[in-house]
């Protein structure tokens, strides 16, 4: 795609960035001024710098996607200008972006006067080939008559011609390419003479041979090249598919007189065909089984050496563009074995690569870079580029949603490196990045030991970043071991630090450390019942995270706002930023979030009424979460499914989830969830027609010392009616009396008007009986 932009855009290898610049949004405002939008995307995707100041703090999934929905909004545009064709070849070979982007455009087809015609193997399966617009065509072998006609064009209809026609036809079975490629060896070796349409035979045919193979007719063809031919053939096919003049001429080390001798003979045996690159000629391999045929001909020595010296061609000829083509220089430079320079070409190339989030292009070269390192002398240096290369790794890993083990095999070595080398920076890193994998893998007591190491370490290196990532994820570990205030005390810390300057910085997180710390204060504070600060907190963090268009941290603090209101009661108020956190989510394509938010508005919506709804997306959630194998949010979800369940009246199955959900709970340590299981353990069982009072009277006693331990004053009032309203039916109305006086008085004094009126009207009908 990158290519295709550079030919539309008319830019030349040459130009400089801020020619590029020019080019690109003079087209592109020419065109029309509603794309100015996408400039900064196409820029990004050329390698230009952006000076959108926005466009940096954009997470690496909202770069992907508008790098995505430029391509395909320039695309569409112009098909309205003109109809459009496309065309895309060999799709078996492409890389996951460019997939990604094909199957962005065909999703507009239909209303879009655009062709596109794609050409692949059958190994290659497209994602589109049940839509009512995709037409296949398969190209089978051809049938006898059809090469029989085939090889009259190509050798005329001479009668001594039959037998080496006859011989062709039953070897190449029906193979165009390897017809043509049997004719050619034919007229090279004097087997027939004459002209196109007009041979001859130029020996008897029976002392004539067809090889088996289309591969071995063309490796006699390459063997039968004159010298110099063949070497310019063979430099060709270590160069690549696409074979710009200079580069080859360099490497080729021929002059002028000699390589244009040596193209025109090659490209009259139609191995190459004359292409353009701007600003100079390129030529490339009619077949990719003759660029196969060619470079296979080579000695490994022979190969090394021709790809060492790419590299070093292509290093003076880029000159100051070398970003443009870090991904190539670092094939070279691995297949050459100038191991320095593909180890620094791979990290580039993956760090690029990370940077458009393409994460399976960026874990490839993540993963060579490291195999590069076994073949260096080992170094501080090279001691510090594994350890980077690891974090690097980690993060692709984790866009990817790679299982935790996977990550912490690279954390654990890149620990061990840093720990050697008495690197404290990059040990904090290490140490951080640790926490957090083993929090997202439901190991809380060692999330909580790495969290508190990268605490200690950035205080003593006096870090403000780093400490800031610590504090932020301690104070995550902590809500979830149910800690409240200890989490509100480190989370506190990253609001009174930062200041209007440091919004944006993420200093290795996810989001904005300042925004996301503003989200998870307010979870806190819902918990507490403290609900004026919970709402004051998340709404501050909404702000900071849409004046930096950081939409991590705008999901998480819709998402903040959502549970201040959702606890509180304010059910109405919550729905619209969940359904804004969900709508987030699918549009930019945020799989790390998505089943926790679809789950809480499914709960959300069933609180409403909307039960049947609201029960379908929360098992949606469920389903996702699991599917995803990170089992930390997994506790709460199945409380949320039980709740759920329980305004459905379903209340086996709300029971059901709900001692899921205490064992999740415990297992993992996350007291607060466990004690909202144990009240909804209590609930199922009171509800039932005829009421297990005995067991649910158990769970609610569970629940209750549990919340007043942590602090939750509106699941102690729930706890509170739970009880009442079971005494009530149970007959020990003196002690149900106290339970609903104690609900009314937490409910009116946190303002929890959505559950008050059940109370006050359960013990209205105390009082009236």
């Amino acid at each position: 795609m990158i290519d295709l932009l550079k030919a539309y855009f008319r830019l030349d290898d040459r130009d400089r960035a801020a020619t590029i610049r020019d080019k690109v949004t003079a087209t592109l405002l020419a065109l029309d001024d509603a794309l100015q939008p996408t400039l900064p995307a196409l820029l990004t995707l050329l390698d230009v710098p952006v000076e959108d100041p926005h466009w940096p703090a954009l997470g690496p999934p909202q770069r992907r996607q508008r790098l995505l929905d430029a391509i395909k909004r320039l695309l569409l545009r112009e098909s309205q200008a003109q109809p459009l064709l496309m065309i895309v070849e060999n799709l078996q070979w492409i890389d996951t972006e460019t997939q990604a982007c094909l199957d962005s455009i065909v999703e507009s087809l239909p209303t879009a006067p655009l062709l596109l015609l794609v050409t692949y193997r059958p190994e290659y399966q497209p994602g589109w080939g049940h839509k009512t617009y995709y037409t296949q065509l398969r190209l089978d072998p051809l049938p006898h008559e059809h090469i029989q006609t085939l090889l009259d064009a190509l050798l005329g209809d001479e009668d001594g011609l039959m037998p080496i026609k006859q011989r062709v036809l039953v070897r190449t079975q029906g193979n165009p390419f390897f017809v043509e490629e049997s004719v050619q060896s034919l007229i090279e070796m004097g087997g027939v003479v004459g002209e196109s349409g007009a041979y001859r035979l130029g020996t008897p045919s029976q002392t004539l041979q067809v090889p088996a193979t289309v591969q071995a007719v063309l490796a006699a063809r390459i063997d039968r090249l004159p010298a110099e031919a063949k070497h310019l053939l063979q430099t060709a096919a270590v160069i690549g598919t696409e074979v710009p003049v200079p580069l080859l001429q360099a490497v080729a080390e021929l002059d002028e007189e000699r390589l244009h001798r040596g193209l025109a003979l090659l490209q009259a045996a139609e191995f190459l065909y004359e292409t353009w690159r701007l600003p100079e000629r390129a030529y490339t391999f009619k077949h990719a089984l003759t660029q196969d045929v060619a470079y296979a001909s080579l000695v490994q020595g022979r190969r090394r050496a021709l790809h060492a010296r790419i590299v070093e061609a292509m290093e003076v000829l880029a000159g100051d563009r070398l970003d443009d083509q870090v991904e190539r220089l670092a094939q070279h430079a691995l297949r050459g074995e100038v191991w320095d320079k593909a180890l620094t070409y791979g990290r580039q190339a993956g760090d690029k690569a990370q940077a458009r989030s393409a994460y399976r292009e960026a874990v490839l070269c993540y993963e060579q870079a490291l195999a590069v390192l076994e073949h260096l002398p080992d170094s501080r240096t090279a001691m510090e580029q594994a350890i980077d290369l690891r974090l690097g790794l980690r993060a692709a890993l984790a866009a990817l949603g790679a299982a935790p083990g996977q990550m912490l095999d690279h954390l654990h070595r890149a620990e061990s490196l840093a720990q050697a080398l008495g690197d404290h920076l990059r040990l904090g890193r290490v140490y951080a990045e640790m926490g957090g994998t083993f929090w997202v893998a439901g190991d809380v007591n060692r999330a909580l030991a790495y969290g508190q190491r990268v605490l200690a370490l950035a205080a003593a290196l006096e870090h403000g970043g780093l400490q800031a990532w610590a504090h932020l994820t301690l104070g995550q570990i902590y809500y979830d071991l149910g800690d409240y205030p200890r989490a509100v005390e480190s989370l506190q810390r990253n609001v009174a630090t930062q200041q209007d300057e440091l919004l944006s910085e993420r200093f290795g997180a996810i989001g904005s450390v300042a925004a996301t710390s503003r989200a998870w204060l307010s979870y806190c504070y819902a918990e507490c019942g403290a609900f004026a600060e919970g709402l004051a907190m998340a709404e501050e963090g909404l702000r900071m995270a849409e004046t930096v268009h950081d939409l991590f941290s705008q999901i998480e603090a819709c998402y903040g706002v959502s549970v201040v209101y959702r606890r509180q009661g304010d059910v109405p108020r919550a729905i619209p930023l969940l359904e804004r956190a969900v709508a987030l989510c699918q549009e930019w394509h945020i799989p790390l979030f998505l089943p926790r938010y679809t789950a809480a508005l499914g709960l959300t919506y069933a609180l409403e009424g909307r039960v049947a709804a609201g029960l379908a997306l929360v098992e949606q959630g469920m389903e996702q979460a699991i599917a995803r194998g990170r089992p930390r949010g997994l506790a709460l979800m199945a409380t949320w499914l039980s709740e759920a369940y329980l305004l459905a009246g379903r209340l086996e199955e709300a029971r059901q989830r709900a001692a899921q959900a205490v064992d999740l709970a415990c297992q993992h340590r996350q007291r607060g969830t466990q004690a909202w299981a144990l009240w909804l353990l209590g609930e199922s069982m009171a509800r039932q027609p005829s009421p297990e009072v005995g067991p649910a009277t158990g769970h609610y006693r569970q629940a209750l010392p549990l919340a007043e331990e942590l602090g939750m004053r509106p699941l102690q009032a729930h706890c509170h009616l739970g009880l009442g309203t079971l005494c009530t039916k149970a007959g020990r109305l003196k002690v149900a009396r106290a339970e609903l006086s104690t609900a009314i008085g937490l409910y009116c004094a946190m303002d929890m008007t959505f559950w008050l009126p059940q109370a006050e009207a359960a013990l209205a009908q105390l009082g009236a009986g």
